[in-house]
């Protein structure tokens, strides 16, 4: 368990967002956004292009300040004003890999091992290269593998610091069949030990996923509930004909 799960009270929500707001010149990517998801939750995040739905998590990862008078917390801390810190506690997976294809698999997770200062580097590096099946390509530079082949090794960096919220911005996005298996069976693996938040286009997945959904429709929240409060075949006609046909 991590300093941050120690430290905190569990009473605390994982993220705290209350009038939040991001506008780029006159369009408003999130506008006025008010939601609270506790401690454990697995958040599924709907809409369509230009929902804001990416907007929301670069806001909640610190890359995108709010606009002012927003508020946002991840674990109460504040995602400017705390930025430096929470940044140690967040995992990102992105269409951007973050990673450097001039480097191997290896130096890759090395260098961000060296990053945030992980004790036993080589047994964390070890343990994630064979759940994500790419220990045997280990050595070979990045630059040489498969989109899918990318995407996990991306994983396997996100969690390489043990974060206490994972961001998923289209996880699935570009994986063959085999590495969304993978896929799968990591969020299994570790679901008990990490908030998610996850913007997904797949309805079935991201509902089968989640503890809550969220619809987003040009910056507002159509829809914030318990996915166990949510009747699904309710759930997709308000998804189809609110967001599906750009009614909002």
């Amino acid at each position: 368990m991590s300093e941050l799960a120690t430290e905190r009270d569990a009473a605390v929500p994982a993220l705290e967002v209350e009038g939040l707001s991001r506008v780029f010149g006159t369009r408003k990517a999130l506008d006025g956004l008010s939601f609270t998801l506790p401690r454990g939750a697995f958040l599924s995040i709907f809409g369509p292009n230009g929902a804001g739905k990416t907007t929301l998590l670069r806001v909640l990862s610190t890359l995108t300040p709010p606009s002012r008078g927003s508020v946002a917390r991840v674990f109460s801390y504040d995602v400017v004003a705390d930025a430096v810190e929470l940044r140690e506690h967040i995992g990102i997976i992105s269409h951007n890999p973050l990673l450097y294809p001039d480097l191997s698999a290896d130096e890759n997770l090395r260098f961000f091992a060296d990053l945030y200062c992980i004790a036993d580097p080589e047994t964390r590096i070890d343990e994630l290269l064979e759940a994500v099946e790419l220990k045997h390509r280990r050595l070979d530079l990045v630059r040489t593998f498969s989109r899918g082949m990318t995407q996990r090794l991306s994983i396997a960096r996100a969690l390489l610091p043990r974060p206490d919220i994972l961001f998923l911005d289209e996880p699935y996005s570009g994986l063959d069949p085999h590495a969304a298996d993978i896929l799968d069976s990591l969020i299994a693996s570790v679901r008990n030990q990490y908030t998610f938040a996850m913007v997904s286009h797949d309805l079935d997945k991201g509902l089968e996923l989640c503890s809550h959904a969220l619809i987003l429709a040009r910056g507002k929240a159509v829809l914030f509930a318990e996915r166990d409060q949510l009747d699904r075949e309710q759930f997709r006609t308000l998804y189809h004909q609110t967001v599906g046909l750009g009614v909002s």
